[in-house]
């Protein structure tokens, strides 16, 4: 004990065995926690990084290898220290690291054995974390084998770079030790939830011009752009910068594609397990790296309508203190004077959404494109109404005598009057992209065209124009090379009179 002044100093030196136990705790998920050290590949220049899952065997493992610089042995012993940088030290741009705990932290929340060997310059080192080991002796030391061979993933490794070994992985196959077919199945699981989340959270890298490739199990993953900025239909504004004292904010608001403008794979792939709704909001990337997503941070409600709104925020790792970034670099606070701004914005960055579903709504009270349906406002109360005018409902009631004319408008009266407002509503919210028309038979839709064709024949239109007018709308939009079939037939018939 050392007497300093006034005072006295005592060694508070922590338990091995109990701190390194307590870092397993902090809140790592698989995918968080594989997305750690593939950020330090990253900050290694590494321009490859392949993951191996071993499932089936007594001792399954995962295996992240990179080609990145690799670690000399003094480097690598340094890297294996925890808190191994101090968070406040000014980090390079491409440094995605923070608090120098990331490498074990993320490790042991997976496993109790963490390997890595590591090649620079023709030496190949290598240090282990055993918690086991730890727990017995409780010293702050790991393991140097002096031997590398026979260490799983070792032949993944080129010239340069460096592997990641997580073995004894109790947190992944915890009770499943004697069932290794039941083991197989959860790791993979967890394996798929884990490749939707690596192709989001890296996607700008392996988007760049010299791409990051990220093989899983021998596949390469493809990069999930949230934006789907490479769509012809998707609304970009324009980026906007907030200058703080620690750096530049830049924001940059997207209006996604309605459901209709993309294939149903790709729409389904970008709303992710969660759906579009969970989906809309900020995206803040911390050197073009994913930190957080899916959330308005409080400034406003995620609606049905705003659903298409997406928002990316970048921000330099100079500014991890501002956004109090935590350490599995997947939460963050908004500072206030960058919500301040936002507030300013958000009326705008939303509407885009808005507009795109209310522009597709728009067709149903556009006379110039045949609405089946009316939209009437009025009082505050919007009420729809089966548009008696169209051509379809027009041309049968000619035929109809006065006594049955009124008992037909009536029974349309009724449907309009029982449109099941509740259950659209609760469908819309949930899923919209899973509504779809109802398909009618080829009698129906036969009458449907016939009727269309007289009707807007008469009024003057050519050809071309029914056939735009007719293909913006149902029934004929959703059977449209049917409807295409029997306007050819129509047509010659008419001609043939």
């Amino acid at each position: 004990m050392q007497k300093v002044g006034s005072s006295r100093r005592a060694d508070a030196t922590p338990h091995a065995a109990a701190l390194i136990e307590g870092l397993r705790d902090i809140g790592y998920s698989l995918e968080t926690a594989i997305s750690d050290i593939i950020d330090n590949s990253v900050t290694a220049g590494a321009r490859n990084v392949r993951i191996v899952t071993e499932t089936l065997s007594d001792n399954p493992h995962i295996a992240i290898v990179d080609d990145g610089t690799g670690m000399s042995e003094d480097e690598l012993i340094a890297a294996m220290r925890p808190g191994s940088r101090n968070p406040l030290a000014t980090r390079d741009e491409p440094d995605l690291g923070r608090f120098g705990l990331g490498l074990k932290s993320a490790s042991f929340s997976q496993c109790r054995r963490l390997t890595v060997v590591s090649r620079k310059a023709g030496k190949t080192s290598a240090a282990v974390w055993d918690l086991d080991d730890v727990a017995e002796r409780n010293e702050w030391s790991v393991q140097l084998p002096d031997n590398v061979s026979g260490i799983p993933g070792l032949d993944q490794l080129s010239s340069a770079g460096t592997l990641v070994l997580w073995q004894k992985l109790d947190r992944l196959t915890s009770g499943l030790s004697q069932n290794p077919v039941k083991r197989t199945e959860i790791v993979n699981r967890r394996i798929a939830e884990t490749e939707r989340h690596l192709r989001l959270v890296f996607h700008r890298f392996m988007e760049d011009a010299q791409p990051l490739v990220i093989m899983l199990n021998g596949r390469r993953l493809n990069p999930l752009d949230p934006f789907v900025s490479k769509n012809s239909a998707t609304i970009h504004d324009p980026e906007e910068k907030v200058s703080l004292v620690h750096g530049d904010v830049e924001i940059q608001s997207f209006t996604l594609p309605h459901h209709r403008q993309m294939n149903k794979a790709d729409w389904e792939d970008i709303a992710g397990p969660e759906g579009h709704l969970k989906s809309q909001g900020f995206y803040l990337y911390r050197g073009k790296r994913l930190i957080l997503h899916g959330t308005w941070f409080g400034l406003c409600r995620q609606s049905e309508l705003t659903k298409l709104s997406r928002v990316r925020i970048d921000i330099p790792n100079s500014m991890d203190a501002d956004w109090k970034i935590d350490v599995k670099k997947s939460s963050a606070q908004l500072p206030p004077a960058v919500r301040d701004r936002l507030k300013k914005v958000i009326e705008r960055i939303q509407s885009g959404s808005k507009r795109t579903y209310r522009n597709v709504g728009q067709k149903l009270v556009n006379n110039e494109r045949l609405p089946m349906w009316q939209r009437i406002q009025a009082e505050g109360r919007i009420r729809y109404r089966p548009n008696v005018e169209h051509p379809a409902f027009a041309d049968f009631s000619e035929k109809l005598s006065p006594e049955l004319r009124r008992g037909f408008f009536n029974c349309i009266a009724l449907v309009g009057a029982s449109l099941p407002i509740e259950t659209l509503h609760a469908d819309m919210a949930g899923a919209p992209e899973q509504i779809i028309a109802d398909r009618v038979d080829e009698d129906t839709l036969v009458q449907a065209v016939q009727s269309t064709i007289a009707v807007l024949m008469g009024a003057g239109k050519d050809l071309s124009e029914i056939m735009m007018l007719m293909k913006d709308v149902d029934p004929f939009r959703s059977a449209w090379e049917d409807t295409q079939r029997i306007v050819t037939a129509t047509i010659e018939m008419r001609e043939d009179q």
